[in-house]
Order: structure tokens, then C-alpha cells, then sequence
């Protein structure tokens, strides 16, 4: 059966790098043993439900999902094209420090300290120094092939497909 906009699926997944490096997972007991929850305290790890779409993952996950049923499991290998880009150079910021410290307020500036500016783009601050700042706004998962294992949970069609 191949999904269209608007089906819902529902999976459980593990989310990993080329390397095996876990970033993401819905298993609750998996994020805990992987550390994942310590990093996310506030997060809750359950299955995650795709409206078909919406926009609301990657578009390698997304094509992958269109084929499957409930009970299917696969691994969906994604791209960086199919992802979060490749990584760019040209996304790397660089900052007279006294001048970046002044708009940060009371705030400590640290490595990975997360920034976002006056048109919406988040990036991290990756090194500085006594006279400048540099930041990264490139998707921390820019220029990765990302593995994601699923098994399809749910799967609920849209009210045009009952139609």
C-alpha cells in the first residue's frame, strides 16, 4: 500500500549516524541507557506520528514511511540531500566578541551556547577567543547520512482516502 498527504503513521524508531552514534530514538529505556535523556531532560520519548505531507520531518524519513504498514520494519537510510543539507561553509559566523557578549545580556558564553538571530536562524557558538566569536548556523546534522530503524505502529488514513 503506498500512503499519501495526510496519513498519519505512527512509529517507534533509532535514530543513527553513519558511525552507529545514536541521536535520536522514541524508545524511552534506549535514550536513558544511551544518554540521550540525560541531554534531553525535558523531552518525552515515545512514538512519533507523521502526518503525511506536512513538512514535519526530513524528506528522506518521509518517502521512506509512504510504503510501509503497521508492523513493517525497516532501516531508511537518508541523505544529506534528503536530510538537513550538506554542510556549508559560508554558514559559519564570525563575531567581534565585546560586541557579541553585549547582546547576550547576563548570559555566559560557552561552547555549543545556542544563538538565534533577528531573522530566525539558530546556530551555536562552536570556539571564541579574547577578540572574536564563531558560530556555526549550520543544522547540527548538516552533511550527515542519517540511519533510522522504524517499525510502523499505527497507521491512520487521511478522510479522503476513506471517502
Amino acid at each position: 500500500m503506498t500512503h499519501s498527504d495526510g496519513d498519519k503513521i505512527t512509529v517507534e524508531y533509532v535514530g543513527r549516524l553513519e558511525d552507529g552514534t545514536v541521536f535520536d530514538t522514541s524508545d524511552a529505556e534506549y535514550a536513558e541507557e544511551v544518554g540521550l535523556a540525560d541531554e534531553n531532560p525535558d523531552r518525552i520519548f515515545e512514538p512519533l506520528t507523521i502526518e503525511l505531507g506536512e513538512g514535519n520531518v526530513i524528506p528522506g524519513l518521509e518517502d521512506g514511511l509512504r510504503e510501509m504498514d503497521i508492523g513493517d520494519q525497516t532501516m531508511i537510510e537518508v541523505p544529506p540531500e534528503q536530510a538537513y543539507g550538506p554542510y556549508n561553509e559560508d554558514k559559519i559566523g564570525e563575531y567581534e566578541r565585546d560586541a557579541f557578549e553585549n547582546m547576550l545580556g547576563h548570559r555566559e558564553l560557552k561552547e555549543g551556547f545556542e544563538v538565534k538571530t533577528e531573522t530566525g536562524l539558530f546556530g551555536r557558538v562552536t570556539d571564541y577567543d579574547e577578540e572574536t566569536v564563531i558560530v556555526d548556523y549550520n543544522h547540527e546534522l548538516a552533511g550527515e547520512l542519517l540511519r533510522f530503524e522504524i517499525e510502523v505502529v499505527d497507521v491512520e488514513p487521511s478522510s479522503e482516502d476513506e471517502s
